[in-house]
């Protein structure tokens, strides 16, 4: 089979490979679909501190059952979550399995979703980690509950609600998709800001924010106070890895508003200047996400299925594995929302 195996920074190599055999309490498929995602840009680039190499990546993973185990069976269409949590420790116990201590994840502590065929290790099996794919949802469009599942923990923390205003920094695949699940929560009014015209152009007329703000152009602080008359939004939601988006969130925030930091930052520059007392005086929440659950990667397939958060048209690029290079190239430039692999 043809694998995707990333060796060091910029050495990802397209290998031909033996088919992983699967072992007990393990399940093998045909992977469909692995898209990619910023992630797999920075791997590429940099390596990962969780990436022991040589490793297959690849961690949007749907496809089909073809060695089945613990229930399953041959033919059934799955999505797999990728970040893995213990289920044993305080933290998962408690239900905080997003901030699991233990945690290990696909396609950097195990093979991953580039490639023909991927073992879902036990782990994954052990934590209900591997859930069927819903009637009339697509291999490609299942590939996409895992970034919505981090979409989705980020928004249950932040609170977002009905009748909220809400302002979305940054116009990614992650920014687009935080868009729509707060529409899905029933959000009031949904602004899109980003840097980039171009990006902005190509996602705001995806997912149809009420407002587009374009922050190279425009400041982005005054330009939300004028659209909300002065009051500012009750959630603002940091898509993009950028302490200046951060520190303008806290600027642009309502009284008890609430400030998600759901990128994060490069950690060579980890810290931006926090104006408190505009978190004293307005009573405002800041807020980490990392990551999802299991039980995220449920909900996002849900809502994949019953149509509150649509994904096929955010997938705007479909490239074989051979091209996985061309995709990884793609991500990087923003030319692309989602980009998905199909083996």
């Amino acid at each position: 089979m043809r694998v995707a195996r990333y060796y060091a920074p910029g050495d990802l190599r397209l290998e031909e490979a033996a088919e992983p055999p699967a072992g007990p309490d393990e399940v093998k498929i045909r992977v469909r679909n692995c898209s990619t995602c910023g992630t797999d840009v920075k791997i590429f680039k940099h390596g990962h501190h969780h990436l022991d190499p040589p490793r297959v990546i690849g961690h949007e993973i749907a496809g089909e059952v073809v060695e089945a185990a613990n229930g399953w069976k041959a033919g059934d269409r799955v999505q797999s979550i990728a970040a893995v949590p213990c289920g044993t420790c305080d933290y998962c116990r408690r239900g905080r399995m997003s901030v699991c201590p233990n945690q290990t994840s696909v396609g950097y502590h195990y093979d991953g979703g580039f490639a023909e065929y991927l073992v879902v290790p036990k782990q994954v099996l052990a934590v209900d980690g591997l859930n069927r794919i819903p009637n009339g949802v697509n291999f490609d469009e299942a590939s996409v509950a895992e970034p919505l599942a981090c979409v989705v923990n980020g928004q249950n923390l932040a609170g977002v609600g009905e009748g909220d205003d809400v302002v979305v920094i940054g116009a990614g695949p992650i920014g687009c998709l935080h868009v729509r699940l707060a529409r899905a929560n029933g959000a009031r009014r949904v602004v899109l800001v980003e840097l980039s015209r171009a990006r902005l152009n190509l996602s705001a007329s995806t997912v149809a924010p009420d407002a587009a703000v374009c922050a190279s152009e425009v400041d982005p602080v005054e330009e939300i106070m004028r659209l909300t008359d002065g009051r500012g939004v009750d959630v603002v939601i940091t898509a993009a890895a950028s302490g200046a988006a951060q520190e303008q969130a806290v600027r642009m925030a309502a009284r008890g508003g609430r400030i998600s930091l759901f990128g994060g930052l490069p950690k060579d520059a980890p810290t931006i200047t926090l104006d408190s007392n505009l978190v004293h005086y307005r009573e405002l929440t800041v807020v980490g996400a990392n990551g999802s659950s299991p039980a995220d990667n449920k909900r996002a397939l849900e809502l994949i299925a019953t149509g509150k958060v649509p994904v096929a048209d955010l997938i705007t690029h479909r490239l074989p594995l051979a091209e996985l290079h061309d995709a990884i190239q793609l991500v990087a430039s923003g030319q692309a929302i989602k980009v998905t692999i199909e083996p």
